[in-house]
């Protein structure tokens, strides 16, 4: 058993209307990032991508499953990014009927580029704050990422839901 208090919460509780707040500036962190990047990308596209360069080449039908859409659905995606030559298709030789997507060098040049803008952004935004706040915000983020069972994966703390 934890000690942590564990109940519902009403839609306009203040921690509601302060998380929703913070995600609204986060949001516009992340799709700000992605513009300054360029490429022409979506936040839909730029999460495949960012899911691709953290778990390395994978099956198209592990890739919807990540995203959570159906397969139709990422294989238009994924013709999307293999049009702007950020990803690739290529089929297993022991079983040709597999798909697998991997980054290009394009693909993973704008992930990480994407990726240090937005930690430059995050890293000036958070300057603003007392040391104290950076630690509530840490505890903070912390916590509700456990709570919303995120992890790190493979250094890519930015595997957003946008």
């Amino acid at each position: 058993m934890t000690d942590r208090l564990v109940g519902a919460l009403s839609e306009d509780d203040p921690v509601v209307e302060a998380v929703l707040t913070a995600s609204r500036a986060l949001v516009g962190v992340a799709a700000r990032s992605i513009a300054a990047a360029g490429g022409d990308v979506t936040l839909p596209q730029y999460r495949a991508l960012v899911l691709i360069a953290a778990r390395g080449p994978q099956r198209l039908m592990d890739l919807a499953d990540a995203l959570d859409v159906n397969r139709s659905t990422a294989t238009r995606m994924c013709d999307r990014l293999v049009a702007k030559r950020l990803v690739r298709r290529s089929r297993l030789p022991s079983d040709r009927r597999t798909v697998r997507i991997a980054l290009t060098g394009e693909g993973r040049a704008l992930v990480d580029g994407v990726t240090q803008k937005r930690r430059t952004d995050l890293a000036r935004i958070l300057a603003q704050l007392t040391q104290e706040q950076r630690a509530a915000v840490v505890a903070a983020l912390s916590a509700f990422s456990e709570a919303a069972d995120e992890r790190e994966v493979a250094g890519h703390a930015d595997i957003p839901e946008l």
